[in-house]
């Protein structure tokens, strides 16, 4: 698969960790993962928005092994966070997760399903 990021010099610059735009060229599939909450498999919200925001990238990891996939093939991610004060922790965080990969991004301030979550993630990634 051919996968450029793309940042276009007269918009404004990325910032964090993610790219403008992502274009894939001669891929075999995509996978969209659907928005994975902070719920360990035995049904536990872990405390406080650290261990929250490590166990989605826990479980977004998850479904993508259960693909065939991994991290590296995630071409975007759009993450929802219960409060705006979670914003640099979570950039931290996914960064961590991402290491170097810069995927197009979207972070929305919002409600969340279930009022004991403080973020939720999807992913769509493609091989």
């Amino acid at each position: 698969m051919k996968r450029d990021n793309i940042n276009a010099l007269n918009a404004p610059q990325p910032r964090g960790g993610y790219s403008q735009a992502v274009s894939i060229e001669d891929f075999r599939r995509v996978l969209f993962v659907s928005s994975q909450i902070p719920v360990t498999s035995d049904d536990v919200v872990p405390e406080g928005f650290e261990a929250q925001a490590r166990q989605v990238w826990l479980n977004v990891d998850a479904q993508l092994k259960a693909a065939g996939m991994s991290k590296t093939d995630i071409v975007k991610v759009t993450t929802y966070l219960a409060d705006r004060q979670h914003v640099m922790e979570n950039r931290e965080i996914r960064n961590d997760y991402l290491g170097s990969l810069a995927p197009a991004m979207t972070v929305v301030i919002t409600g969340i399903f279930d009022s004991a979550w403080l973020m939720e993630v999807e992913v769509v990634a493609a091989q």
